[in-house]
């Protein structure tokens, strides 16, 4: 009986802590991390071209006055990360499953109309890579849509 009460607890603790493959729990190692760079009313870059499929880092740097924020959108990915202060950066990670195009883009009302928005293209056949880097100082992850930046 003792041993019953001990592997009970056991066992739930190891059902509890079970994994998921689904791509919003993480998909993989991070192939790349992408810097972009957001402000009064642009992406740098505006067109980030990546080779394959994976699960990728996006470092958002807010360099203008205002708060903003990012999207990724297509191919059924739809990641986003909540406002990134002035100054602030923030990372989203995002496994992009399907070759295609994705949008990126400031979801705060109105910043999409007035420009911030850019293209994100993924497949060896659309051609070369995106500008990007392992650094990852002060900046917040997310892998479930949400991350906010602390500067």
């Amino acid at each position: 009986m003792r041993r019953l009460l001990f592997l009970l607890p056991l066992s739930l603790l190891f059902a509890a802590c079970g994994g998921s493959s689904s791509p919003s729990a993480g998909g993989g190692p991070v192939m790349q991390m992408i810097q972009i760079s957001e402000k009064e009313y642009s992406l740098t870059p505006g067109t980030v071209t990546i080779s394959k499929t994976g699960t990728y880092d996006f470092r958002v740097t807010n360099n203008g006055t205002i708060a903003h924020a990012l999207e990724i959108q297509g191919n059924g990915v739809e990641k986003k990360i909540g406002d990134i202060q002035p100054g602030a950066s923030a990372t989203l990670r995002a496994t992009l499953s399907k070759d295609g195009s994705y949008e990126i883009y400031c979801p705060i009302d109105g910043h999409r109309d007035s420009g911030m928005e850019g293209d994100l293209t993924v497949g060896a056949a659309m051609g070369g890579g995106s500008t990007g880097t392992t650094e990852d100082e002060g900046s917040t992850t997310s892998d479930d849509g949400y991350g906010y930046g602390s500067g």
